[in-house]
């Protein structure tokens, strides 16, 4: 039987606000070691037998971080689909489920293990071995869900009331919303209560047709953004409208909680759901004052906090209990215990229209990035780092000129109808209105520093007539 991973990778992470962004979340970074969380949710599959190239589903505006992230970890034939608005859970699973189907040549020799790109599973023997009894199950028809083995009064986290005993799983008597304190410290104390981890492993056949038998609406809609999707490059694009009209559910409301076939397959792992800065600090390792420490911190006096330097020394005194995170164009200093209430941060940013909600001062484009150092009246200057190989499209500006310098490497300039070579230390200027380019076509990364003049600098200043990555 085989395995095919489905990543779920579509969150925000507003809660890991300012490090984790709209268009740079979570899951996308390394939080708890060198890897991102993306990478080590499919590394730590590696050991399984019978494991498919992945299925990833993501936002459209993350697949090219998404593609270099799994090239990075030697993942080259993953089958990536894009959402063209979050829907939660359901409609992405049903999407990874139908996919998988026409694309299958034996439909009934495989089996789906969908996971969240941002987990940590530190027991990967004890996974494993949850994943083996999942598959035995899911193989009979089943559909699996994993059950966190509660190891605290979490209040944080939707319970699964266990029922009969099915051998090394338990039918399922009711999924429990996030409870009260008081109801959680009874479920802990019952035995008879499992976190809801949000992982499972079906047949894709067996979903989706519990998925007509509940919602056919949403199993339709689905189906159709499959057969009217698009190939984008390396990407599988479903398609909008169709995709868009879907009503947003979780798939234990679509179907979980409807079906008489779930059981739920205990795991005893040290499994983590990272979904604040709370959470955080409690799975890292931490000094003799009980405090974690990333970046250049001089911490006196200073006890139980969660304190990140990205780009500046960060110095405190007689301070507890608070996470304090710093990044070059925004600072959060929050109670740790209010941390997880980040969401009245963000919606206020929101309705400020802040740019340092969506995006960080250094932006990721599939060509390499560019980070914003300096702006005002007039002005803006960036640095722009160019994968060997990749270069920007072929575009011009409206309200604004652009004064290239190169600092590293060779560019390849194309402006209107003239392409010439620039090197180090050698600059040329775009003025508004010309079609120009930038390409670095040798092996070593091109880096340049790019000043724009103008009355206007907004993204939405650029007029692209061709681009390699399919860009509008």
């Amino acid at each position: 039987m085989q395995i095919i991973p489905v990543i779920l990778s579509g969150g925000s992470g507003s809660r890991l606000w300012p490090l984790s962004r709209e268009q740079h979340p979570k899951q996308y970074l390394p939080l708890v070691g060198n890897n991102t969380m993306l990478q080590e949710t499919l590394l730590r599959l590696k050991g399984l037998d019978n494991l498919a190239e992945p299925v990833i589903i993501c936002n459209s505006s993350h697949r090219f971080m998404v593609a270099e992230q799994l090239k990075q970890i030697d993942i080259n034939n993953p089958t990536v689909l894009l959402e063209p608005v979050g829907k939660n859970t359901a409609p992405a699973i049903a999407a990874a489920a139908i996919y998988t189907i026409n694309s299958a040549q034996d439909k009934e020799d495989q089996i789906l293990l969908v996971l969240s790109a941002d987990h940590l599973i530190e027991d990967i023997s004890s996974f494993y071995s949850a994943i083996d009894s999942a598959t035995k199950h899911a193989t009979n028809g089943k559909l699996v869900t994993f059950g966190i083995v509660p190891v605290d009064a979490n209040t944080g986290y939707g319970y699964i009331h266990k029922g009969e005993a099915l051998n090394d799983a338990f039918t399922i008597k009711e999924f429990v919303e996030k409870p009260n304190q008081k109801d959680a410290k009874s479920f802990l104390n019952s035995g008879d209560y499992l976190w809801n981890s949000g992982m499972f492993m079906f047949k894709p056949g067996v979903f989706i047709g519990e998925l007509f038998l509940f919602d056919s609406g949403m199993a339709s809609l689905v189906d159709l953004s499959i057969k009217n999707a698009s190939s984008d490059l390396d990407f599988f694009r479903l398609d909008s409208d169709s995709f868009s009209q879907i009503n947003a559910e979780s798939i234990d409301y679509a179907v979980m909680e409807k079906t008489d076939k779930a059981v739920v397959v205990p795991l005893n792992a040290n499994w983590h759901d990272i979904g604040s800065w709370s959470a955080l600090y409690d799975i890292s390792k931490k000094d003799e004052n009980n405090n974690v420490i990333k970046g250049d911190v001089v911490a006196e006096q200073t006890s139980n906090s969660y304190i990140y330097a990205s780009n500046k020394m960060i110095a405190t005194l007689g301070i507890d209990n608070l996470v304090i995170i710093d990044t070059p164009d925004a600072t959060l200093i929050a109670s740790k215990d209010k941390s997880q209430e980040l969401k009245v941060v963000i919606k206020r940013l929101i309705q400020e229209n802040r740019y340092e909600q969506k995006l960080h001062r250094k932006v990721y484009r599939p060509w390499g990035w560019y980070d914003s150092l300096e702006s005002g009246s007039n002005f803006q200057v960036k640095r722009l780092h160019i994968n060997p190989g990749a270069k920007l499209s072929l575009q011009a500006h409206q309200k604004r000129a652009e004064h290239w310098v190169v600092i590293k490497g060779k560019a390849l300039v194309t402006c209107n109808d003239k392409d010439f070579i620039l090197k180090e230390n050698q600059s040329t200027y775009i003025p508004k209105n010309s079609k120009h380019r930038i390409e670095n076509c040798k092996d070593s990364a091109l880096e340049i520093v790019e000043v724009q003049s103008g009355e206007y600098f907004g993204e939405d200043d650029i007029i692209r007539f061709d681009d390699k990555y399919g860009r509008n």
